[in-house]
């Protein structure tokens, strides 16, 4: 299977397209300039300890804000050291599985450092740095703005701290150790599912610090729907990364329903379909890494390209 030449002007054309048109559909086609073989079955995606270029940790990050401390993992762009430039960041909840194998869920990793270091030297997205803060124990909590119900329980609902824990403490830590861009128009914040849903809030309440937002897969079913009710109140000076899969979950069509509803409303808002909002559906998509690392080249380019 070779990568299809006229791919990127499908992206293009299919972004372009109003909430009422036909959605962006992927249907087990190749990343745009990634190896022969690599399509999102999962079956190309490496296992083990795979770093690619410069990664860096922060061990054992603490904060006043929530309670378990963790690892942050820190990619540097091509030529970091020998530069003087300071660059834009994008901040990525789940850390410990955008970059390395051996530390990620399932032992299947985002491949962040793979994607960026080839969209970058291939001149495809400007040089940037991604920070990916590692998940806890009190990851359903730090990632869910308001509470849900699971199985009858009542849980969740720290998001707003973990959220002070990027803005307040992080996000200052990278500013101060690296040559960053720190405007909210060079710094953006991205995950799956809770993650997403997370991402989505931090767009909502946290939007002079954060200009590009993207939700992959997010959880938008979470607390009867809550981030459809927040959609009508959404700032209007973001740019927006949405997507689903087509087999997300035990409810894929649920899912996939709450997607679309979703990208309607952010339309309805006011946001533009291929300008200030990219909505992407994969055909063959499910609910894991492999999936997101998938899609992860569309939504680095759409947020950061030029």
């Amino acid at each position: 299977m070779k990568t299809p030449t006229r791919l990127g002007l499908v992206l293009l054309a299919s972004l372009a397209a109003t909430a009422c048109g036909t959605p962006m559909v992927a249907s087990n086609m190749l990343v745009p300039g990634a190896t022969a073989g690599l399509v999102n079955d999962g079956a190309a995606f490496a296992r083990g300890g795979s770093i690619t270029g410069d990664v860096r940790v922060i061990k054992h990050v603490t904060s006043r804000y929530v309670d378990q401390p963790r690892d942050v993992w820190v990619y540097l762009p091509p030529g970091y050291d020998k530069a003087s430039a300071h660059y834009p960041v994008l901040y990525m909840h789940d850390g410990n599985n955008i970059f390395d194998g051996s530390q990620a869920f399932g032992g299947h990793e985002w491949q962040a450092d793979e994607t960026a270091e080839r969209l970058i030297k291939g001149g495809e997205l400007p040089p940037l740095i991604i920070v990916g803060a590692s998940n806890t124990q009190d990851r359903m909590s730090e990632y869910t703005w308001v509470p849900g119900k699971l199985d009858g329980k009542q849980v969740g609902g720290g998001g707003a701290k973990y959220a002070d824990f990027l803005t307040k403490e992080l996000k200052p830590l990278i500013d101060k150790t690296y040559r960053t861009k720190p405007d909210r128009a060079n710094t953006g914040v991205l995950g799956s599912s809770l993650g997403g849903l997370e991402s989505f809030y931090l767009g909502r309440y946290n939007a002079d610090t954060f200009g590009k937002i993207g939700c992959m897969s997010a959880s938008i079913w979470w607390s009867d729907r809550a981030m459809l009710k927040e959609a009508p109140k959404y700032p209007r000076n973001l740019k927006i990364w949405l997507d689903m899969g087509w087999k997300e979950g035990n409810s894929p069509d649920e899912e996939l329903a709450n997607a679309r509803d979703l990208d309607k409303a952010l339309v309805a808002r006011g946001y533009k379909q291929g300008g200030d909002l990219g909505y992407f559906e994969d055909k063959e998509g499910g609910h894991n890494e492999q999936a997101w690392a998938y899609r992860l080249p569309l939504a680095l380019k759409f947020l950061f390209g030029t």
